[in-house]
């Protein structure tokens, strides 16, 4: 479904694209200008929203939740028209596809904004997600694992990248994401013991969600292993914060982030540092801050358990995913030549 904003056929190759991720935490868009089968980005806006928030418990979208993000919402359509943009796509993910009330949420988005969001599936989601930031993955032979941490549900999807896009062999969806697995293991306690208790809970939870996809990737593992180096690309806001911890940035940059290759052991020690430590010690670390203070030792369970099934000694991050892969989208089936990207899904 294309957003609010309907294509002007005979001029809208000048005109701005826009894509729009709502998120179980975040609502972000991107709006940018095409140029031949890439872009340029010209306004960007996100916003924690937590959408997701008490989801667990009600299986419902709290009226305060839909309240906050509304209105990011209205920032983004108001964004959407001063920029003029001709063609544009707007997506929601996890919280609306288990919230009881996520179509009527949707219904009411369109009313008061304008925008026309499309709950789109968790198959789509990894899709997107690929086709946004496998250009970071390293160069080598054989399947690289490429996974999105998202708010409300994690993705992996295992890929072929020997041609120009990317061929996905396999793909598995959990729901368990830095929202959803914070809110199922409950509030943290003071203790360090109770802490230590509770990332190893997370741990397991993970770990088991994963284990049908962990035995069928066991083949593509050896087989890579015995050829090269294991490839692993992470999407998400759990891996771009423990970059820029890795980098000891005092705040985050994005330029120094996005395609940054970290060694997996420093994604792990970094995130046993952060569980061991109290939500109020976390606070103050650089790159997190009150925001994702509480949530980001959920995306370090997962995190984990991820380098735990596909053990890479390098992991590769993208601060780029879903918005930039509706981009793409629209620009190789709306732009000059009119030709989807092709995207072979396995399953």
């Amino acid at each position: 479904m294309l957003a609010h904003i309907q294509p002007d056929r005979q001029h809208h190759y000048r005109g701005a694209f826009a894509a729009l991720d709502l998120g179980t935490n975040n609502c972000r868009l991107l709006i940018a200008r095409p140029t031949d089968d890439a872009f340029t980005i010209i306004d960007a806006f996100s916003r924690v929203v937590r959408l997701g928030e008490g989801l667990a418990q009600t299986g419902r979208l709290s009226d305060e939740a839909m309240d906050r993000t509304l209105g990011a919402l209205r920032v983004c359509a108001d964004k959407l028209r001063r920029r003029r943009v001709t063609l544009a796509r707007s997506v929601a993910t996890e919280a609306c596809r288990r919230a009881e009330n996520g179509t009527d949420f949707i219904a009411r988005v369109r009313e008061e904004t304008g925008i026309a969001l499309d709950i789109i599936s968790a198959r789509e989601e990894a899709q997107l997600a690929v086709l946004g930031c496998h250009i970071l993955l390293e160069p080598g032979t054989g399947p690289a694992l490429i996974f999105d941490i998202g708010g409300g549900s994690t993705e992996l999807v295992l890929i072929d990248s020997s041609g120009g896009v990317p061929q996905i062999i396999d793909w598995h969806s959990v729901p368990w994401g830095v929202v959803s697995l914070s809110e199922h293991c409950g509030s943290e306690h003071a203790g360090a013991c109770e802490r230590d208790a509770r990332y190893a809970q997370m741990r397991r939870i993970v770990s088991d969600s994963f284990a049908e996809f962990a035995d069928r990737t066991v083949p593509h593992r050896s087989d890579v292993a015995a050829d090269g180096p294991l490839r692993l690309l992470g999407t998400s806001g759990t891996v771009t914060t423990l970059a820029s911890i890795h980098l000891e940035l005092p705040q985050y940059d994005r330029r120094a982030v996005d395609g940054l290759i970290v060694p997996a052991d420093s994604m792990r020690a970094i995130s046993t540092m952060l569980a061991s430590l109290s939500i109020v010690d976390r606070r103050e670390v650089p790159c997190i801050g009150r925001e994702r203070a509480d949530l980001v030792v959920a995306g370090c369970a997962i995190l984990e358990a991820i380098l735990d099934l596909w053990p890479a000694d390098r992991l590769g991050v993208a601060d780029r995913g879903i918005r930039e892969g509706i981009l793409r989208s629209l620009i190789a089936s709306h732009g000059p030549g009119g030709q989807r990207l092709p995207m072979v899904m396995a399953r």
